[in-house]
């Protein structure tokens, strides 16, 4: 077990020094032997737990046991207000926090707040106009790592998410859970001036279109408007001439 060490005490208005413990490289104190052990593994570079199903190695057990209940699918945290479970115990508490409404992660320059840290660094990025991630087959940059390895799905045809219900997949998740919505029959979007329901937000967003007129994408090679992009899309091409639809039994395009 981890040996307890009281860092520093501050003692009637001075500062007493009880048995700390100063890592080599930076003036951190730990209360614990182990906390030590673990912050100086992220100097050292060392990650002595292999796990036994692939190639990863961890500086920490903990990280370890973590990862390895991805290749066993256990969910051991399971939320106490609904039927969902979760890998860890980190995912569980930002999951809380759509039952609770907690929003503790606060943006300084518009005031937008948000639940957890991934979302407000994600955030910060649209403020700083910061795009670290290139793709390495286009010119394409994007300001988080997961709407690079989303993009490059269009380059490599790559469709990890597989409908459990039919054969069809898909390159990202969301797409895959609007799909499962024709299985269920689901349409909670519903229309206010008609007696229509869809699916999908996006569906009823170009359905209202049609009661309001209005038509947003305008071609960039003539003056015609079109209440959808994919309407717009499919106009441009009698421009460039492009027929990205090929037939796989002749050379017909």
């Amino acid at each position: 077990c981890c040996s307890f060490l009281i860092t520093l005490q501050i003692i009637g208005g001075y500062t007493q020094e009880r048995n700390h413990i100063n890592a080599a490289n930076v003036t951190s104190f730990f209360s614990q032997n182990c906390y030590l052990i673990k912050h100086q593994k992220t100097h050292t570079g060392e990650k002595p737990y292999q796990c036994s199903q692939c190639d990863k190695t961890f500086s920490h057990k903990s990280y370890l046991i973590k990862h390895q209940r991805t290749h066993t699918g256990e969910k051991p945290f399971q939320c106490s207000q609904c039927a969902n479970t979760f890998s860890n115990n980190t995912s569980l508490i930002i999951h809380n926090r759509k039952h609770t409404g907690e929003k503790p992660y606060h943006c300084s320059q518009c005031g937008q707040t948000f639940s957890h840290n991934s979302a407000f660094i994600s955030h910060q990025k649209s403020h700083t106009g910061e795009k670290p991630y290139q793709c390495s087959q286009c010119d394409k940059a994007f300001s988080h790592k997961s709407y690079l390895i989303k993009y490059q799905r269009t380059h490599t045809g790559e469709k990890p998410f597989q409908c459990s219900q039919c054969d069809k997949a898909f390159s990202q998740n969301t797409d895959l859970i609007r799909h499962q919505k024709t299985h269920s029959g689901e349409k909670k979007y519903n229309c206010s001036k008609w007696d229509k329901t869809f699916s999908q937000n996006g569906n009823l967003i170009k359905h209202q279109m049609t009661h309001t007129g209005e038509k947003p994408y305008q071609c960039s090679q003539c003056d015609k408007v079109f209440a959808h992009k994919a309407n717009c899309i499919r106009h441009e091409r009698t421009h460039t001439g492009e027929k990205p639809y090929q037939c796989s039994h002749c050379d017909k395009a």
